[in-house]
């Protein structure tokens, strides 16, 4: 096990969980980019399937937890990008009700 990717891990651990309270509360994917997102998931991915298949040890479950807190990130991103279309939707059609 290398401490020094143990480290990497944790502290990036450290902050995936005050990103998934803000996504939560903000109800908005402002400051969110789902493609760097995508890009994180995929290198945790990998990080994965390289400690399964060359080098197994318990820095695995630091990848697993960081990477389950990403995809919920992730998730929530497309569930405040349907609240915002809501929103949108809701302000259109109010807009048009006045009008009249």
């Amino acid at each position: 096990m290398s401490f020094f990717e143990a480290a990497m891990l944790f502290c990036f651990g450290l902050a995936w969980p005050v990103s998934l309270v803000k996504s939560y509360k903000s109800r908005s994917t402002g400051g969110k980019s789902l493609m760097f997102s995508m890009v994180v998931v995929i290198g945790y991915a990998f990080g994965i399937l390289h400690k399964i298949f060359y080098h197994p040890d318990i820095v695995l479950i630091l990848y697993i937890i960081n990477l389950l807190m990403i995809s919920a990130d992730v998730c929530l991103w497309f569930r405040n990008r349907h609240i915002e279309k809501k929103e949108r939707l809701s302000r259109v059609e109010t807009a048009a009700e006045n009008e009249q």
